[in-house]
């Protein structure tokens, strides 16, 4: 892997949709070569996305992009839940706020965010932008792939090329060109149930919050924006519209009146649409691996379509990023489905079940719901269990790179602030753990990092960052070598208390690979090289 003769080929970014232009600037911001090809003339002008969970928000602080993205959402505070009569049943704000260093769910207008990616982008040089460009073929071959490009600029004739490329990224959403060149399929549900949405202006909702109400007549989500922008979602009845038919004027106002008075000119899209639940087959295919809505689709009911597909983008950015610079072997993008499609599953399973209650049209069903809801707000468990959305499918890694069984293994690591020397400053833990594997040694001993030994821990291939952290409320003291953060508030020793006196490997997407005592380090180094390095 090492010695090569000149840099590797781009990598060929398919889609410049959000999570197109996000794995692309992430990739660009670890010094690889990306090409983004759109077939659309410019990025999309219609507000399809509009949650941000901070998960996506964490992820974009990689690239240097979380401060400029908060200046165009508003810091949600979750979802209101109302019953079958239009009465607050509760509201869901996540399980902490600031956990990943961001708000827990925001709202915001999917052109601005599109315009501030590609802005990103276009600044770096490590990318390249093609709009008016679509994909036609993938060929591969033991060095890299070709792909067939066919750019058709408006009023220029068709221009037809082939690129070489190192890796094909498919972000090409539902009906992804990509997955049907490589001839996989999706499995699942295609649900029937026609839904209006129309994004207005001139709104006087000034929540923080969307609001499901699950009235069986008529189950409607709101959701407030910036400057009087404002979400309205409803289910239509037999007869009332079909997909893809963009309703008239009349039936928007009518739906819309008992909430506010619109304009015409206060619409800015409508359109009706039905939903999947489906799951391509398989997520990689020699050179090609599907991200987002390439690889899965879910109902909208859980805000988290966007959000998963920033997930996947953070879980192959960092790979690529090994394999493209020549410090893993092309085996280590296995573990990209191995770790992202358990979740990406469950949340689709979970998006239709919340669906399935939260909107139902069965008085019956809305009638237990809101019983059983009520019910379980009386104690305290049930309490934590719908407000802090505890029902809400959390990603784990049980498979990929993750070694070991103690009980942070292959969770996430949250984001607290740290005091970092010497100024002392807090400082978001991420700015301290770099773009690459981290390695924490919690209240560890200087002697324990001792016994580092060989392989991965000590070998220039793998620049793994070490860090000691301090627990308590005790001063960092960096050693050679080492970086050293400190508990600003508390919230470093809630995250790490249970890994006292261990290490901690993190991987860049900030999920935890292992724990270990320091008479484990040989062994699960032994194991990391073998991963790395694996065909």
């Amino acid at each position: 892997m090492s010695g090569r003769t000149r840099a590797p080929e781009p990598v060929l970014v398919v889609g410049g949709g959000p999570v197109g232009l996000t794995v692309a600037n992430l990739l660009a911001a670890r010094g690889v070569r990306v090409v983004l090809v759109e077939r659309n003339a410019s990025t999309s002008d219609e507000a399809k996305a509009i949650s941000l969970d901070d998960e996506s928000l964490r992820t974009l602080q990689a690239a240097d992009l979380a401060d400029k993205v908060l200046e165009i959402v508003v810091p949600g505070t979750g979802t209101r839940y109302y019953d079958r009569r239009g009465r607050v049943l509760f509201h869901a704000q996540g399980p902490e706020p600031y956990r990943l260093g961001y708000p827990f769910k925001n709202q915001f207008a999917q052109p601005e965010l599109e315009r501030v990616l590609l802005d990103s982008l276009k600044s770096r040089p490590e990318a390249e932008v093609r709009f008016s460009t679509e994909l036609v073929s993938v060929a591969e071959d033991a060095g890299g792939a070709t792909a067939g490009l066919r750019a058709t600029g408006a009023g220029a004739a068709e221009t037809a090329e082939e690129l070489r490329v190192s890796w094909v990224l498919a972000c090409d959403g539902g009906r992804s060109t990509v997955r049907e060149l490589r001839g996989i399929d999706m499995t699942g549900t295609s649900h029937q149930v026609v839904w209006l949405v129309a994004d207005t202006t001139g709104d006087h909702h000034d929540e923080r919050f969307g609001m499901h109400r699950g009235t069986p007549d008529r189950p409607t989500v709101i959701v407030p924006g910036r400057n009087g922008r404002c979400r309205y979602e409803f289910l239509l009845h037999p007869g009332e519209g079909e997909k893809g038919v963009s309703p008239g004027f009349e039936t928007v106002r009518r739906l819309v009146a008992p909430y506010r008075s619109l304009t015409e000119d206060q619409v800015e899209r409508c359109t009706t649409y039905t939903f999947n639940a489906v799951i391509a087959d398989r997520w990689r295919d020699g050179r090609c691996l599907l991200l987002g809505d390439a690889a899965h689709m879910m109902p909208p009911f859980a805000g988290q379509g966007l959000n998963s597909g920033v997930r996947d983008a953070a879980n192959v950015a960092w790979k690529i990023d090994e394999v493209w610079h020549g410090r893993a072997g092309h085996g280590l993008l296995d573990t990209y489905e191995a770790e992202r499609r358990p979740h990406a599953t469950a949340m689709v399973r979970f998006s239709e079940r919340l669906g399935d209650i939260v909107m139902t049209t069965a008085r019956r069903r809305a009638l237990a719901r809101d019983v059983a809801a009520r019910a379980l707000l009386l104690t305290p468990p049930g309490r934590r269990f719908l407000t802090e959305m505890r029902f809400r499918p959390r990603a784990r890694h049980t498979a990929g790179l993750v070694f070991g069984d103690h009980p942070l293994t292959g969770t996430q690591l949250s984001q607290p602030r740290v005091l970092v020397p010497p100024s002392l400053r807090p400082r978001r833990l991420d700015d301290v753990l770099g773009h690459g594997l981290a390695l924490l040694g919690v209240d560890v001993p200087d002697a324990a990092w001792q016994r580092l030994g060989s392989g991965p821990w000590r070998d220039a291939t793998w620049p793994i960052r070490r860090i000691d952290v301090f627990l308590g409320d005790r001063l960092p003291r960096p050693a050679p070598g080492r970086h050293a953060v400190a508990d600003a508030d508390g919230r470093l020793e809630e995250a790490l208390a249970a890994a006292r006196n261990r290490f901690v490997l993190v991987k860049p997407d900030r999920y935890i690979a292992a724990v270990m005592g320091p008479d484990e380090l040989a062994s699960v180094g032994a194991a990391l090289r073998a991963r790395l390095t694996g065909p």
